[in-house]
């Protein structure tokens, strides 16, 4: 446990500087309240109803999330090998070039289905 002390410690400040941040804001900064300050804020244009149980999303949103995920993977596998590739050899090369050809379907397959194209 004596290794981990410094951790719990730095854990420790982490917390009690947020615990008195929060107090010292809520009790020393200003409170005024209005009408537009309690309304959501929406890039500042009015808020508009939304159906009971929430409305639809188009598919663009679904492929616009689907390529970000897509290419955040691709960066969290490539880095790695990037950095290691001496110590991999030809065994990373040829993963990596599979790993790359698989990727390369999604993005067609996304490109294909219009979600790059922004109207």
């Amino acid at each position: 446990m004596e290794l981990y002390a410094p951790i719990f410690v730095l854990g420790g400040i982490g917390a009690a500087f947020v615990v008195v941040s929060m107090v010292v804001g809520s009790l020393i900064g200003p409170k005024r309240y209005n009408r537009a300050k309690l309304q959501s804020y929406e890039c500042g244009i009015e808020p508009t109803p939304q159906p009971v149980g929430g409305g639809r999303f188009t598919v663009k949103y679904y492929l616009t999330a689907m390529l970000f995920i897509v290419f955040d993977i691709e960066v969290i596998f490539l880095v790695p090998w990037a950095v290691h590739l001496d110590a991999l050899g030809v065994f990373g090369l040829v993963a990596m070039v599979l790993f790359l050809v698989n990727v390369s379907i999604a993005y067609a397959y996304e490109w294909r289905r219009g979600g790059l194209e922004w109207e």
